[in-house]
């Protein structure tokens, strides 16, 4: 015991062979390379003596970052922009879509979705394309919306030509053999079983409330699949996206916001829309109150999504409709602001990635011919007035609603009578009365 409190207190004072060895060699050596002892009297504001200068990149304004457009003789539109890194991001987009569809056969463009990137004239196979792509690290994807279909390929940029071939072959040479067109059907009957299974509302009532675009004056009554709850979408039409008022009616999308009734986050999230602060945080008994904008070349659709117990259906429409007709009225400049810097925020967050870069070049340009940059939607954003936004809400208004609902329909309101709430000035539905309860 005596010889432990003896090393210890030699250890402490510093008197053995590892604390002298210590302090003659430790101090000097932090001394030199941490704090700099080669130049003891320089500041860290002042460049070293006998270091090269330091060469900074530099931007030239926004040419480098601008989408160069060339149409080649056959009338193809290339539009190319020059992005940092060693991969690349090439595709076609055609302005095609299920929109396009005929009623009788309709899902053609969720086939050729699946069929993409199949065999081709130069590939006998699915395998063949995918093991060209990993010789240069690529990655394919196909993709069908509405209004678009977009064929896309990521890879190193060394590869460029052979991606390009590849993409022509894919989109002009496909061979769509009868083993491959049944895989597919396969596939889409897969996932339809699935969505049965596990029915997800919100697309559902999206591909009712758009079938019902064109003649926005009827009411579609869908299956019961939730028996817990009932959903309802009321949409008005709003704008296509080649007109001045996308960008307040974006902004009025933002500014409704909504979400689930366990939504979990901050501001960013939407905590401060109108359809978290009046309809969830005041209305319990609400699952769900979800903004939605679609917008496409001719048209566009502003709908609200919520559910509830089958037995308030009546209520929470008379909250939707009511909400609808608040947008014309006063617009908080708070608020307001809170849209457009969220709004902005998106965009810009978005289109820090590579795929979204070349979906972004690839719609507009496929649009109107042109693109324009992020600062320039920014400027157009902060542009939004409180009068932009209770003018394209009051010509909103005035149009015929669509309204979807799925689930115990029992207590829904009729279609005149929603009608009728939207078309008031405070969105309340007409009154009820009965001789006997």
């Amino acid at each position: 015991m005596a010889a432990m409190v003896l090393a210890a207190t030699r250890l402490l004072r510093g008197s053995s062979s590892w604390g002298r060895s210590r302090l003659r060699f430790g101090t000097p050596a932090y001394r030199r390379f941490s704090s700099g002892g080669a130049y003891p009297n320089i500041p860290l504001s002042s460049p070293l003596p006998g270091v090269p200068k330091p060469v900074f990149a530099t931007v030239d304004g926004q040419e480098k970052f601008e989408t160069k457009i060339t149409t080649l003789d056959n009338g193809l539109r290339v539009a190319s922009q020059n992005k940092f890194g060693q991969f690349c991001t090439v595709g076609i987009l055609i302005n095609s879509g299920s929109r396009y569809e005929a009623k009788y056969l309709s899902g053609i463009a969720h086939f050729l979705e699946k069929l993409a990137f199949s065999s081709t004239d130069r590939f006998g196979s699915k395998d063949e394309i995918l093991l060209t792509l990993e010789k240069h690290g690529g990655i394919c994807d196909c993709q069908t919306s509405r209004d678009t279909t977009m064929y896309a390929v990521s890879a190193d940029s060394k590869g460029l030509e052979t991606v390009v071939g590849l993409l022509a072959d894919v989109v002009l040479h496909p061979q769509l053999t009868d083993e491959e067109i049944e895989m597919t059907r396969m596939a889409v009957q897969f996932e339809l079983e699935d969505l049965n299974m596990r029915p997800d509302p919100e697309p559902l009532l999206t591909e009712m409330i758009h079938e019902l675009e064109r003649d926005m004056s009827n009411v579609s009554l869908g299956p019961a699949p939730f028996p817990e709850l009932t959903h309802i979408m009321i949409g008005l039409e709003s704008c296509s996206f080649l007109e001045a008022d996308f960008i307040p009616f974006a902004v009025l999308n933002m500014m409704m916001g909504g979400g689930g009734s366990f939504s979990a986050g901050g501001p960013g999230k939407g905590m401060f829309t109108r359809l978290y602060l009046n309809v969830l945080n005041r209305h319990h008994w609400m699952y769900n109150a979800t903004s939605y904008h679609h917008s496409y070349e001719d048209t566009g659709l502003l709908c609200i999504h919520a559910s509830a117990d089958p037995r308030q259906v009546r209520e929470m429409v008379e909250i939707i409709t009511r909400e609808f007709v608040l947008t014309a009225g006063t617009v908080d400049v708070v608020e307001l602001e809170r849209a457009k810097t969220q709004l902005m925020s998106m965009l810009m967050m978005n289109l820090e990635a590579r795929p979204v870069i070349f979906e972004d070049v690839g719609r507009q340009v496929l649009a109107t011919r042109s693109r324009k940059l992020p600062h320039e939607l920014c400027a157009l954003i902060r542009d939004v007035k409180p009068e932009d936004i209770k003018r394209v809400a009051s010509k909103m208004l005035r149009g015929k609603p669509a309204v979807a609902a799925l689930g115990d329909l029992t207590d829904l309101p009729t279609y005149e009578h929603v009608q009728a709430a939207l078309s008031s000035k405070d969105g309340r539905l007409p009154r009820m009365y009965r001789l006997f309860r």
